[in-house]
């Protein structure tokens, strides 16, 4: 196989990861790959969110519902960049037989809900 047919096949940022270590048990890629994929659905879920409150016009007044669906949507693309990037330095430490990176995304996710359900239910009660 010549260079340019592996540079067709494989993006750039998959050729430099594939050229560290070694292949890791298929079985911790795969888990990997699916922790990717509930970061991915939880950033969709908050993009709904944030739509689902653009469109609630009867639940919670003008600006403040505004700023909340941008807030939702805008932590929704967040989370999906950040998944990415997990996805990477995990599949990178267990191609190098490393210790895995700690989990940057979680503390953010769960103190940052916790804050935004707090936002919601007194906007709720408020708009009452």
């Amino acid at each position: 196989m010549s260079v340019q047919d592996s540079r067709d096949r494989h993006p750039r940022w998959t050729e430099r990861l594939l050229a560290e270590g070694r292949d890791p048990d298929p079985r911790f890629t795969l888990a990997n790959e699916r922790t990717f994929l509930a970061w991915i659905r939880t950033a969709l879920a908050l993009i709904a969110g944030g739509v689902g409150l653009a469109l609630s016009g009867h639940l919670i007044t003008g600006p403040l519902r505004h700023g909340l669906a941008a807030a939702f949507a805008a932590v929704g693309a967040l989370v999906a960049m950040l998944a990415f990037r997990r996805w990477l330095r995990t599949e990178r430490a267990l191609r190098k037989d490393e210790t895995l990176p700690p989990p940057v995304l979680a503390p953010l996710m769960s103190y940052g809900l916790a804050a935004a359900a707090v936002v919601v239910l007194v906007a709720l009660l408020l708009t009452r």
